[in-house]
């Protein structure tokens, strides 16, 4: 092995848990999703007659794709390849089934699982076939081209089943092909590890392990912390530097640096929640959240932005100073400091250069992104699976270490179901948690039969509730506490995606290089209460894309995957105004997502993807594109001529593009939300008629229970919110560092 060789980042696999017990669809069923699937991403063959296991076309057709794709194919590749990529239908691949399977029976919810079972079984009888379809003809009989007619059909109907439908299923098997084609990576050039970067070495942690038994395994410290992300580590840190006995749990498990970054299929399922996408319960906005040893901060994109002066003072206009005061920006700086937060090392990819170049000639405010990276450079697109060189100054690499240096105990794996109180002098205190752990097996994965599974009881003199935005109103609300306004003020920052290809003859590769290193902030404030977008680049990773958009057809979406080497992703993220909620799922006891996006919010997103089509045009994109249903798309017509020729974004083509844009707007179900920003849940307020925490972070009405994770932001932070989280729990810890304190110098002086 060369030493080119060891120097690339070379993961190890990292195996999935088992597959849902049980039966998720009966065969026909699976008869029946098969044949959608096979519709949706087909077999293309030349043939005049109608097949059952291909999508037929004329021979021009066939050949015309053959030379568009091979044009665009990199350079030494397999003369066969673009006929194995036209040729492969879903069905047919290792693997697609499986995890289609695993998607339905572990991260769908129960209703929505009825619902695709109902329409699955109705589709192989003669009424319900005839309902649907148009035909009598069971649908997986029917001709490979007679299936994508009726798909089709569904995308354009006016029967909101039909259509949420068809769009959750082609996200869903679009997806599933993504993440399993053996001919996605090669067809694009993507590689399945950056081609940047050395890998790094990690942090060696030390997990409590927990022997065999029947009863109860029993803890007992100072702090016990309820997750590892972004604002639990940072309080793990302080109160371990600060001498206090400190436990973190977590859901999730570690996988260092050498698992990292994971493949799309393995990274959706080991570091996000629900299998990497959940979403509302109207299916308006897709939520992409993190669970992972970490948390979100080993999963985000290196953004690290302080909270801005308007946000600051709306905070602290509702009763809480301290978001103004020096306190405050001390513990910004304090986090950022230890992260190693600049910009000076950052190099914009391509994506990032083209929103940057564009914003200039627009005369729009944009910067740099500070990032993460320990004030080094970190040129790398794969971030959002883990960073396999170490160099993102996540909680895995900074904060958590340094808390297990000075002391703390970690227990991964630990599934808390709920706080503990007792009831002391007429007030409700917090003791500790219970809740359920489960051990990897004996190779160290989780996938094997021979793992342990203890009930663990946690005593602790304070509790600190850091699960997340989604976990921890609904961990308060399983303990019993039943203020109204736990799980509500939920923002998202939602943002819809406007896309561009750009001319065949040097691919951008888009994935390559950091994430998100610049933003334009010019329409942050569009209503003059500091409500407005801002405007950013996206991950372009396959299957981060893909799914998202409109299908129109196989051979379209064929097409459409072999233009990804050239082309970029840009949102505007919303500063929203009205919230949604969180609240427990009936049947399961899930988080469910109560959230719509507004008019207010489609109008200001509107005017996000208006800057951006200008900022794609003026850079000389090919082709301009939403990620919306029915929207037409901008092509440039001579492409060279129309730059020259001095118009700019007054090109008269362009200009009626955009007109016809903005008429036909962003209206549901057609325009696919997503959100990536959790915040507010369990609102830090003055008066517990407002909030779920006081201004110190805890709990209303209890002692010893505090929150400090992003759950506890009054509204939305209108920046990526790791930097506000971890500033906010450092005060927060700091706090109930002061407050041990005080408790074991009042218990001194009792003894004495």
């Amino acid at each position: 092995m060369t030493s080119t060789q060891l120097d690339l980042i070379a993961p190890f696999d990292t195996p999935l848990p088992p597959p849902p017990d049980g039966q998720v669809l009966t065969e026909s069923q699976w008869i029946t999703l098969m044949a959608i699937a096979d519709a949706i991403i087909p077999s293309i063959e030349v043939s005049s007659t109608l097949s059952n296991s291909s999508l037929c076309i004329a021979a021009s057709e066939y050949t015309s794709a053959v030379e568009t794709i091979s044009n665009r194919l990199p350079a030494q590749t397999d003369s066969n390849l673009t006929q194995r990529f036209l040729q492969e239908n879903a069905s047919s691949l290792p693997g697609f089934r499986e995890l289609v399977k695993r998607i339905l029976g572990d991260y769908v919810r129960e209703d929505a699982r009825k619902g695709i079972r109902v329409i699955l079984s109705a589709l192989d009888t003669r009424a319900g076939c005839l309902l649907a379809t148009g035909y009598t003809t069971s649908l997986h009989l029917q001709p490979v081209n007679v299936r994508q007619r009726i798909l089709q059909g569904w995308a354009r109907s006016y029967l909101p089943p039909l259509k949420q439908s068809a769009i959750g299923l082609e996200g869903l098997l679009i997806s599933a092909w993504t993440k399993t084609s053996p001919t996605m990576g090669p067809i694009l050039g993507f590689p399945r590890t950056p081609v940047h970067g050395k890998p790094g070495k990690g942090f060696d942690y030390d997990f409590l392990q927990l022997p065999p038994g029947t009863e109860p395994e029993i803890f007992e410290t100072d702090v016990v912390i309820v997750g590892s992300g972004c604002g639990g580590a940072v309080c793990a840190k302080n109160l371990a530097e600060a001498g206090h006995r400190v436990m973190v749990v977590e859901k999730a498990y570690h996988w260092g640096p050498e698992h990292l970054p994971m493949s799309e299929k393995d990274g959706a399922i080991h570091l996000f929640a629900n299998g990497g996408v959940d979403s509302s319960d109207d299916n308006s906005i897709i939520i992409i959240s993190g669970q992972s040893w970490g948390g979100g901060g080993t999963v985000n994109w290196s953004a690290s932005l302080q909270t801005q002066a308007f946000v600051r003072k709306e905070w602290a206009d509702t009763g809480l100073p301290f978001f103004t005061s020096s306190e405050f920006q001390n513990s910004l700086d304090r986090v950022c400091d230890r992260m190693g937060v600049s910009t000076k090392h950052v190099e914009h990819n391509k994506n990032n250069q083209i929103l940057a170049d564009g914003a200039r000639k627009l005369g729009y405010s944009q910067k740099a992104v500070p990032q993460n990276t320990g004030g080094n450079k970190h040129y790398c697109g794969y971030c959002t699976l883990g960073c396999g060189a170490a160099e993102k100054q996540g909680p895995v690499v900074s904060f958590l270490p340094d808390a297990q240096k000075a002391g703390a105990q970690f227990l991964e794996g630990l599934q808390v179901d709920k706080v503990v109180f007792q009831n002391t002098n007429g007030n409700r205190t917090a003791v500790g948690v219970k809740g359920f752990w489960k051990s990897r097996d004996s190779f160290g994965g989780v996938n094997g039969p021979d793992r342990t599974a203890r009930e663990v009881i946690i005593k602790a003199k304070r509790v600190i509730v850091s699960a997340g935005t989604l976990e921890s109103p609904l961990l308060l609300l399983r303990s019993g506490l039943r203020n109204p306004q736990i799980g509500r003020n939920l923002y998202l920052h939602p943002t819809t995606m406007i896309y561009a290809t750009f001319p065949d003859q040097e691919p951008i590769k888009p994935w390559e290089g950091a994430i998100l290193t610049n933003l334009v902030d010019e329409f942050q404030n569009l209503d003059g209460n500091h409500h407005g977008v801002k405007l950013e680049c996206i991950t372009m990773l396959p299957s981060w894309i893909l799914p998202n958009q409109p299908w129109t057809g196989g051979l379209d979406l064929k097409m459409l995957a072999s233009k990804f080497p050239y082309m970029t992703g840009q949102f505007p993220i919303v500063r929203e105004k009205v919230p949604g909620r969180v609240y427990p799922d009936p049947t399961d006891g899930r988080c469910r997502i109560a959230y719509t996006p507004t008019a207010m919010d489609a109008k200001h997103a509107m005017v996000g993807i208006v800057a951006l089509a200008k900022i794609l045009y003026l850079e000389g994109a090919k082709e301009i594109f939403l990620g919306t249903a029915g929207m037409p798309t901008f092509t440039r017509p001579e492409i060279d001529a129309v730059i020259d020729s001095g118009e700019g974004i007054n090109n008269p083509a362009f200009q009626s593009w955009l007109a016809e844009v903005q008429k036909r707007g962003l209206a549901l179900p057609d325009c696919k939300w997503g959100s990536a920003h959790q915040m507010g849940t369990c609102r830090m307020a003055a008066t517990q008629r407002a909030g779920v925490v006081d201004p110190k972070g805890k709990v209303w009405s209890t002692e010893g229970l505090y929150v400090s994770d992003a759950s506890v932001f009054p509204s939305a932070s209108g920046v990526n919110p790791m930097v506000t989280n971890m500033a906010i729990s450092d005060w927060i810890s700091r706090g109930v560092a002061k407050d041990l304190n005080a408790d074991t110098k009042i218990e001194t002086r009792a003894k004495l």
